[in-house]
């Protein structure tokens, strides 16, 4: 899986200055950026701002709020020395990223309280992408980001979004800087990094679209995997939930999640959800382990985990699950986690084969 990284910010922010180092003669103090009621001077400050903070939060491994510190440029800094100032801020958010190991989650309020170091890196690059836009808009310079950059942000960030054949013209649409055909305009939007359930022992992290890419294609979905992970049926998961991306039906809290070992960060297994609840409220669950994770407990864990976190939703009244009549491993899973058997009640798996329906109730 392609990483998300120090390198990418610096990529970006080394682009973005050489195209505003062309303009640093202009007035940036009362020139309008775009379409935020911004000044060109307070939106590279802006820019600046965010980069530094990104940074306190990883270095510091804030897990409650804002580190309380903000950025502030000397009287008489120059449009040349903000450039100074962005690049400082993109080397010192790069080198947090690079020294933070891969499980860390620091505090950002989007939409789960927590993002990873490649969640903050994504979101600086699309911060600095955005407000590149902005800058050259209002100052009259032309600025197009690489469009395989712009739909990797997208398959991170903006999960929700149906991507489309331009993923810069989309990324601008998605926070409400342009228009797309046949979509309604955007007004409000926010970050959406994925969930993660915490449980006794695992941690269940929700794939991203790009996560999920890369499984179904063969790779690692930016994940340690144990010796013989991921098993099948994690890769034929990710694959759906890609399809739900491209069509625009994906869910990214009704998706799939990697069952991470908090011991060592490596990743045991998938679980996820069918799809999102129906009308009655249920909602099914589907998992697996990599052959060298199993009897250990970590399937039946996970399965507690997220069906405690499902039933914990409004709009969800029941967990159902379904196993073949001869996987009595499987069976044992569930009714550890406690589900009971629907008496009289079986399924299809797809191939014409009975399974076995199980059910948790709030």
């Amino acid at each position: 899986m392609r990483s998300m990284g120090g390198d990418q910010v610096e990529e970006a922010m080394a682009d973005a200055v050489a195209l505003l180092r062309t303009a640093t003669d202009r007035d940036w103090e009362t020139t309008r950026a775009g379409r935020p009621e911004w000044s060109c001077r307070y939106t590279a400050e802006h820019v600046a701002g965010v980069l530094l903070a990104y940074a306190g939060q990883l270095a510091g491994r804030a897990t409650e709020g804002w580190v309380p510190f903000e950025i502030t440029l000397d009287e008489g800094t120059g449009n040349e020395d903000v450039l100074d100032v962005l690049e400082t801020t993109a080397a010192l958010l790069a080198a947090t990223l690079r020294t933070t190991p891969r499980g860390v989650r620091a505090f950002h309020p989007y939409p789960f309280r927590s993002a990873d170091r490649e969640g903050f890196a994504a979101m600086a690059v699309t911060e600095v992408f955005l407000h590149t836009h902005d800058l050259a808009e209002g100052l009259g310079l032309r600025y197009e980001p690489p469009a395989e950059r712009c739909a990797e942000l997208l398959a991170r960030l903006f999960p929700h979004v149906r991507p489309d054949t331009d993923p810069w013209r989309t990324l601008l649409w998605a926070t409400g800087r342009g228009d797309l055909p046949g979509r309604a305009p955007v007004t409000e939007w926010r970050w959406r990094n994925n969930l993660v359930i915490p449980s006794e022992r695992l941690t269940l992290q929700g794939l991203t679209p790009a996560a999920a890419t890369d499984l179904a294609a063969g790779g690692d979905g930016g994940f340690a995997w144990i010796d013989g992970g991921p098993f099948q049926g994690t890769r034929d998961a990710a694959g759906m939930l890609v399809k739900a991306y491209e069509t625009g039906v994906h869910r990214p809290v009704w998706g799939v999640f990697a069952l991470v070992r908090r011991e060592d960060g490596r990743a045991v297994g998938g679980i996820g959800f069918h799809g999102v609840p129906d009308e009655q409220g249920r909602v099914e669950i589907g998992y697996d382990l990599a052959e060298a994770a199993r009897g250990n407990g970590y399937a039946t864990e996970g399965l507690r985990a997220l069906s405690a976190w499902a039933l914990g939703r409004e709009t969800v009244t029941a967990v159902r699950a379904t196993t073949e009549p001869e996987n009595t491993a499987s069976q044992a899973v569930i009714a550890r986690a406690g589900f009971v058997r629907i008496a009289g009640e079986t399924s299809e798996d797809g191939a014409g084969g009975e399974q076995f329906a199980y059910e948790l109730r709030g």
